[in-house]
C-alpha cells in the first residue's frame, strides 16, 4: 500500500487515499520517515534489512533451485546466524521459492461441467453470530506412507473448526463424513439461515 500511495500522491493527495485505503496517514509518514533514516528502525527490521540481501545472493548463487532448507543450511555454513522460520518469512516476503521435485500436488480440481452454484457469500467472510457461515476445504500432508488428506469445516465467526476428517485418498465421502461432524455438534435450526461455502473442486464432493 505505500508503493501505491507514492505512485499516486501527487494526483490524489496522501490523506484522500489514506481515507479509501485501510491505513492512517501517520503510519504512511512513519514509513517515510524510516525509509529516510534506516537507524529508526527496529531492531528486527534492521536484522530483517541486512539478512535480505544475503538470501538472495545464496539463492541466486546457487541456480535460484534451494529452498528453505537449503538457503538456511548454507547461511548457517556461512557463519550467518539465523532462525529456519526468519528465512522463510524474508524468502516468502522477496517472491523466492525454490524448486520442489515431482509434479505440484493439485487438491482443488474445478469441473467445469458440472453447475456452479450461486456465491452467497461475495468474499465477506465477517459474521455477527455463529452458525451464520460455514467454509469447508481440504488439504494434504506428506507423510512416510504418502498423503494425507485432511477436510475441515470453520465455523467463519469465531474461526472455529468444527467438522473434520483424515483420509489416504481424496474422496468425496471423507469431506461429507467432516460436514455431517459439524452438523451433529453444532444442531443448526432450520430457516436460521445457515450458509455453507466451499470451492468448486470436483473430487470434494460439496456440491452432493
Amino acid at each position: 500500500m505505500v508503493s501505491f500511495i507514492d505512485m499516486h500522491r501527487g494526483e490524489h493527495g496522501v490523506e484522500p487515499i489514506c481515507n479509501v485505503l485501510p491505513v492512517a496517514p501517520s503510519t504512511y509518514y512513519d514509513h517515510l520517515a524510516k525509509r529516510a533514516d534506516p537507524a529508526r528502525l527496529s531492531d528486527r527490521a534492521r536484522r530483517d534489512e541486512a539478512l535480505r540481501p544475503e538470501i538472495r545472493r545464496v539463492f541466486e548463487e546457487n541456480w535460484r533451485v534451494y529452498g528453505v532448507r537449503k538457503v538456511w543450511r548454507q547461511l548457517a555454513r556461512e557463519g550467518i546466524d539465523v532462525a529456519r522460520c526468519t528465512v522463510a518469512r524474508l524468502m516468502s516476503d522477496m517472491g523466492l521459492q525454490g524448486i520442489i521435485r515431482g509434479k505440484p500436488h493439485r487438491t482443488t480440481v474445478p469441473d467445469k461441467k458440472a453447475p456452479c452454484p450461486l456465491d452467497k457469500v461475495n468474499r465477506q467472510f465477517r459474521v455477527s453470530a455463529p452458525n451464520v457461515l460455514w467454509v469447508s476445504d481440504f488439504t494434504y500432508v506428506a507423510t512416510w506412507k504418502g498423503f494425507a488428506y485432511v477436510a475441515f469445516v470453520i465455523d467463519a465467526y469465531a474461526r472455529k473448526i468444527v467438522g473434520w476428517r483424515v483420509s489416504t485418498s481424496a474422496h468425496a465421502g471423507f469431506v461429507l463424513d467432516a460436514l455431517e461432524q459439524a452438523v451433529h455438534e453444532r444442531r443448526p435450526t432450520k430457516g436460521m439461515g445457515l450458509i455453507h461455502h466451499s470451492d468448486r473442486g470436483s473430487q470434494g464432493g460439496f456440491n452432493r
